[in-house]
């Protein structure tokens, strides 16, 4: 998988992406679960606004992963919309997504990410488990149970920074 940054030219793979792992996992858009006003104003909400938006292609070129980086504060961004298609999944590509948007977040000056997910995605739960992450709360919205967490990422960047 080849990870580049998100170009407007993407908007379509990655709404199809998300519908798809969304309806997966037995959510759909509008469901209340979920928010979806960012797909149209990736460039604004994320790009240019000290964050980051992500897409992996296969060998073909298909959009198969994606995750973005949005701005909380001056220290804290969110890491969210990591989806990976269903064809594609178990072959490290979620992780790959996390690490590069992790990396990123430390280039840009953050040092905490937050983020979500819904307690009937697993997957998603293990992958923020292995890289650190911690729950910090959790609540019930659109008959779900979304799970919120963080990480640290000064803990996290020091190991990497020793290795230079």
């Amino acid at each position: 998988m080849r990870v580049r940054r998100y170009r407007w030219s993407d908007l379509e793979s990655v709404w199809a992406l998300h519908q798809i792992c969304l309806a997966q996992v037995g959510l759909a858009p509008g469901d209340g679960v979920y928010y979806e006003d960012d797909f149209p104003r990736i460039n604004e909400i994320y790009l240019a606004d000290r964050g980051e938006f992500l897409v992996g292609e296969s060998d073909g070129g298909r959009v198969v992963a994606m995750g973005g980086l949005r701005r909380i504060d001056d220290r804290t961004a969110e890491m969210c919309r990591i989806r990976v298609h269903p064809e594609f999944q178990r072959r490290g590509f979620g992780a790959r997504i996390v690490a590069e948007l992790e990396a990123r977040a430390v280039a840009l000056g953050y040092t905490r990410l937050r983020g979500d997910t819904t307690l009937n995605q697993p997957a998603a739960i293990e992958l923020y488990r292995k890289y650190g992450w911690h729950e910090i709360s959790r609540e019930e919205r659109g008959g779900c149970v979304v799970i919120y967490g963080e990480k640290e990422l000064v803990e996290a960047a020091s190991p990497l920074l020793n290795q230079h």
